[in-house]
């Protein structure tokens, strides 16, 4: 990107997108080490195996699980053996169904949405496998939305093998969680996940968000762009949540910013300003997971309660209807509202919990505890208006 003056800003933004999974990750070798060594049986054996990702918000967990499968699928194609892996956010996908449609779909993209049950899903699946003489890495991103509902799928894809004595395609799961999702596990599925295969990912330290910001400059942004105090300054913003995935998005933002204002280079000021609009929990790749009826039931609610610490589910629901006519969509009925608010509480939007003492009558109150109100109607004003 070139502003009027002449002076580019941006070499390739492109860098700086959630998508784009860099060859080299400072600081994760030993969780690096630790996935190699879980799956060198497959390798050397056939032997299916699975894992646990655990670790905060913005430390590694999907992209080192990329990196890894894409350099495992070409180490395999150097033995003469066919890998290929799949990555499903779990967020975007909340259901056994839908989640096994996206693996699928890696197969066929034609494969039909509707009219197969899971376990035709599952036998199409096992012939793609065994056509191709192929095993599959299943990476499960935002594992605990997909367990806290059924862990059915998951028993299904780890017993894979279990059907054929000699199966010619197999699978392995790799989940991924901000938590420890294990205790949610029934009995039968824990069963396929030890301990010893959990990978933990802490928080980055501000050194360490430093060189992360640092490789991404080089490659995102054109030479003398950014000084190094503007770098030291978003790790040591970052660095409270060790949140590397905040420390890029102010990073682009503040580039834009200086673009607009055709600035020679990016400036403390402008990463000031990039903090105040970029919010963690507000970015993008969040409220994009969200369908356009689950977006206008959280405005609802967070309309509700810009000035209130609680809304009960009625004045939510009533603010609801206010937002449907708003943007000229049918307002659902109870019961749908229901379980659009079940998944904001699921996916860590709202606070959804029973209503204590002082309150008549049993109901459910919906709070905001992480997310301010104001930027979130901004963002989702914005959203659906796009």
């Amino acid at each position: 990107m070139v502003r009027a003056s002449g002076r580019p800003i941006f070499q390739d933004i492109r860098k700086l997108s959630f998508d784009y999974v860099p060859k080299r990750m400072p600081h994760r070798e030993k969780q690096r080490k630790a996935l190699e060594t879980l799956f060198r049986p497959l390798l050397e054996a056939r032997v299916s195996q699975n894992a646990f990702l655990v670790g905060h918000v913005g430390t590694g967990k999907t992209h080192l699980s990329t990196r890894f499968a894409l350099d495992f699928e070409q180490e395999a194609a150097r033995k003469n053996r066919t890998v290929r892996h799949v990555l499903v956010n779990c967020r975007q996908r909340m259901t056994d169904d839908a989640v096994l449609l996206a693996i699928l779909k890696t197969w066929d993209d034609r494969y039909p949405d509707r009219g197969f049950s899971i376990p035709e899903k599952l036998s199409a699946l096992r012939k793609h496998l065994e056509r191709s003489h192929a095993h599959m890495i299943v990476v499960l991103d935002e594992a605990d939305v997909l367990i806290r509902k059924s862990s059915d799928l998951i028993y299904a894809l780890t017993r894979f093998d279990e059907e054929y004595e000699a199966p010619q395609g197999s699978v392995s799961v790799v989940l991924i969680s901000q938590r420890d999702v294990l205790p949610f596990l029934d009995p039968a599925t824990l069963s396929t996940f030890r301990r010893s295969n959990m990978v933990e990912f802490g928080k980055y330290s501000q050194e360490e968000l430093v060189d992360i910001l640092d490789d991404r400059v080089k490659t995102a942004f054109f030479p003398d762009v950014v000084p190094e105090d503007v770098v030291q300054l978003i790790a040591d913003i970052a660095a409270e949540g060790g949140d590397a995935r905040y420390a890029i998005e102010i990073l682009q933002k503040a580039g834009e910013l200086a673009l607009d204002e055709n600035l020679r280079e990016v400036r403390p000021e402008q990463v000031r300003e990039a903090r105040a609009v970029t919010h963690a929990l507000l970015s993008r790749e969040s409220l994009e997971g969200l369908d356009r009826p689950k977006r206008m039931a959280l405005l609802a609610i967070a309309r509700k309660l810009e000035k209130k610490a609680y809304v009960t589910t009625g004045e939510a629901e009533e603010a609801y209807a206010v937002v449907c006519e708003e943007y000229g969509a049918n307002k659902r009925r109870h019961t749908q509202f229901w379980k659009y608010l079940q998944d904001l509480d699921l996916l860590g939007f709202v606070v959804a919990k029973p209503s204590g003492e002082g309150v008549t009558g049993k109901t459910t109150i919906i709070s905001l505890q992480d997310v301010p109100a104001k930027p979130l109607i901004e963002s989702l004003e914005a959203s659906l208006a796009r």
